[in-house]
């Protein structure tokens, strides 16, 4: 051995195993055959030392475990046998690679107390309905159990890869980000190595910049670097690397180790270095050039929704004009990776199930996606269409992807609040002293949740909870200048310089450091929806005697020409329907006030507690109004629930307001407020719009959501209200149908 001048890894067999002595009991029952000896290991990477692919050894044959019904219980008995307390968190669908040979063990299901997992509830050793790509893992805390035995451990040196980086030599590039090229370097001990470029293709520079959070490579001038690297000092730490160009990640790849006293390595090469070109988000043109050339393209047939940072989410798919989502069953990496490039990123870091970035709306377009990494298109995997039986919305599949490092964290930070989740807001402009970054604050004013959630994004810490205009209570710093005003933001940039603002030209009238802005930050968040359908099917015109509607005028819920009518003479014309409003979301749906700021209204008895929580509108086809209404939420509860979710908030008797993940509040057809006046409204076809949350008061994790439009045609007498449906849950095509509608010549609707 000491003679060899390399060792060979197959990184994806290499693996960390233990034994588990024949002291343990066995267990009784017909369900489990007496084992003499069990081993377990981790394997799969990437990963590190107590986290990986559990391997079981049984029967003389390492086998693998499968996902099905796995929970955290199973994890912290895996974890225990390992040598470790207890278990953090545990994976599925083969996160850490497929393994090989034997699935042993399905349906596992512990209490978590169990001394071997055989003792756990399980279908028989052997007796499995899974395969390989639905192998469990489990990410172990990283602490021994004390006085563990852990001498069988096969001991490698490093002989993983956890840590790559992209090393800019062009001056001009070593500034700016993101880095698109440069030596491919590996983290080695307290530095870094470079891997010799003998066999270097272009599927392991896919690899790569997927890893770089780019979706292709492109050449590169390899002689410029061979100049260059020739007057360096170089440290090899791999050579012989072979990818097919679908993996997540070089470690899946196989590769070879160099000795450390290796002489001489590399030989005739020189390090690897890779090109990469970064997607649309990430180009330095990122102008009016760019969005002509995406229109002339056409609208995209997939997205992300529901995520908190830049290239994660629920993945949405467009089909027959609508969008919908995809079922998690198969779901994995490889699709994921796809996917992932597909939207302009890298390779996949998670491929998330049960619906972990909330739950879509709409139909479940795809299930059991099965591509092999390497396609342009999710569009050109094998899928199998949907029966209404196969999935529902609490199994949507979702993505994290790799994106490129941008440094936008660097350049802001919290101070004052009580976790690392909440506080005042500082934002580095320019350089101070030494090269360093100057820090200040943001004035408070015209502040909102739709900055907060920038800033939240921009953190890496999720959502937005609140936006705060004044923050004296996090008076903790002796940054004390404001450096940004006039800041306003759509929601979805990714650092609040991409937001407008006053730029050098401060505009501030409350200078005090008692109205800088700052946030609450949250990893989850609500996400409402209207049940368009209901909107359509309830739907009908009421003539109300004006002298039942003093409740409703003192609420602001009638027509300005309501004031000039012959009270308590004559009638108002109101349009009523039903709207049962969704929480989808990973969050319960908080009102921003507390309680002890609620208003209470005699005339109805109840308590609002926030003042609009819907507007409702008549447009014209060109988007005039020509009706509105408002809908103060005066009471938010679950009305009903999903199955297995417990309600928790009710009005009754003063009671916490809010609206359940998986539940709904139903604000019937027939109670005051629930309509539109359209006394005043001739006859003609219009729009009917809902609009959940229209100020932005309570922070969700989607507000492209929240908009509700119908075609509606009135005659004087009669509506027809038909084609209800989400704001964003059509195409474009499709909703510029909707919107440029001529309008009904009859009461037939097709």
């Amino acid at each position: 051995m000491g003679s060899c001048g390399t060792w060979t890894w197959q990184v994806l067999l290499s693996s960390l195993w233990l034994c588990v002595g024949s002291s343990q009991p066995t267990p009784s029952g017909p369900m489990h055959s007496p084992r003499p000896q069990l081993k377990f290991r981790l394997a799969g990477y990437p990963r590190k030392h107590n986290e990986g692919r559990v391997e079981v050894f049984y029967d003389d044959e390492w086998g693998t475990i499968c996902d099905d019904d796995f929970m955290l219980a199973n994890a912290h008995v895996l974890c225990r046998h390992l040598g470790f307390v207890a278990a953090t968190g545990w994976a599925h669908s083969a996160k850490y690679g497929k393994g090989i040979g034997r699935i042993w063990l399905d349906n596992v299901n512990c209490a978590g107390s169990e001394k071997s997992i055989g003792d756990c509830k399980h279908r028989g050793w052997g007796n499995s309905d899974c395969s390989h790509e639905e192998d469990a893992g489990v990410i172990c805390k990283d602490e021994r159990i004390p006085g563990f035995k852990d001498s069988n451990v096969i001991e490698t040196e490093q002989s993983h890869v956890e840590e790559v980086r992209l090393r800019p030599v062009v001056s001009g590039a070593r500034r700016q980000l993101p880095v698109t090229e440069g030596i491919v370097e590996v983290r080695y001990k307290d530095g870094w190595a470079q891997i010799c470029d003998e066999g270097w293709n272009s599927q392991n520079s896919r690899v790569i910049c997927g890893m770089m959070g780019f979706p292709a490579e492109k050449k590169v001038n390899r002689n410029f670097y061979k100049l260059f690297t020739e007057r360096q000092q170089l440290n090899y730490r791999l050579h012989s690397v072979s990818c097919s160009g679908a993996e997540v990640h070089i470690s899946m790849c196989t590769f070879e180790f160099y000795r450390s006293n290796t002489s001489a390595a590399c030989g005739a090469g020189m390090p690897a270095v890779v090109s990469c070109l970064p997607g649309p988000l990430f180009t330095a043109s990122n102008g009016p050039k760019k969005k002509q050339r995406q229109q002339q393209q056409g609208q995209p047939r997939i997205r992300l929704k529901g995520g908190a940072k830049v290239g994660e989410g629920r993945v949405e798919v467009l089909k027959s004009n609508e969008w919908g989502t995809i079922c998690d069953d198969r779901w994995n990496l490889l699709s994921a990776s796809v996917v992932c490039r597909e939207l302009g990123f890298g390779s996949a870091k998670e491929a998330l199930t049960g619906a972990r970035m909330g739950q879509g709306m709409g139909p479940v377009h795809l299930n059991e996606v099965q591509c092999l990494g390497t396609e342009k298109s999710l569009w050109n995997c094998p899928f199998r269409n949907i029966t209404q039986e196969d999935c529902k919305h609490t199994e949507d599949a979702a993505v994290r992807c790799n994106i490129p490092y941008m440094g936008y964290e660097n350049l802001i930070r919290l101070s004052g609040g009580r976790s690392r989740f909440e506080g005042r807001v500082e934002v580095a402009v320019g350089t101070g002293d030494r090269d360093q970054p100057r820090w200040g604050l943001v004035c408070g004013e015209g502040w909102g949740t739709l900055e907060a959630m920038v800033a939240c994004r921009q953190l890496g810490l999720g959502f937005a909870n609140h936006g705060l205009q004044e923050t004296w209570y996090w008076d903790a710093s002796n940054v004390t200048e404001m450096v940004l005003s006039g800041v306003k933001c759509a929601g979805h940039e990714m650092s609040l310089s991409h937001c407008q603002h006053h730029g050098t030209n401060l505009n501030c009238r409350k200078m005090d450091t008692r109205f800088a802005a700052g946030v609450i930050c949250s990893e989850t968040a609500s996400d409402l929806l209207l049940h368009a359908p209901l909107v359509q099917e309830t739907a009908y015109i009421e003539d109300r005697p004006l002298h039942m509607l003093y409740c409703a005028a003192e609420e602001n819920c009638l027509s300005s020409s309501a004031r000039l009518a012959n009270w308590p003479y004559g009638h108002r014309r109101l349009l009523r329907f039903s709207s049962q409003i969704h929480n989808n979301g990973r969050a319960d749906f908080r009102p921003k006030a507390g309680r002890h700021s609620w208003v209470w209204h005699e005339c109805h008895r109840h308590y609002h507690s926030m003042d609009i929580f819907t507007h409702y509108d008549i447009l014209t086809p060109n988007g005039t109004k020509v009706a509105e209404g408002h809908k103060a939420s005066f009471c938010l509860e679950d009305t009903e629930c999903e199955e297995d979710v417990a309600k928790r908030y009710e009005c009754a008797n003063f009671g916490e307001q809010g609206i359940t993940v998986g539940c709904w509040d139903l604000y019937r057809h027939d109670i005051d407020c629930q309509w539109i006046d359209i006394t005043d409204v001739k006859p003609g076809n219009y729009i009917l719009q809902v609009m959940i949350n229209p100020n932005f008061e309570v922070a969700e994790s989607d507000f492209t959501n929240n908009a509700m439009k119908c075609n509606c045609k009135y005659d004087g007498h009669r509506i027809w209200v038909h084609s209800c449906h989400i704001g964003d849950a059509l195409s474009e095509e499709a909703s510029r149908r909707f919107e440029q509608y001529p309008g009904q010549l009859n009461n037939q609707i097709s």
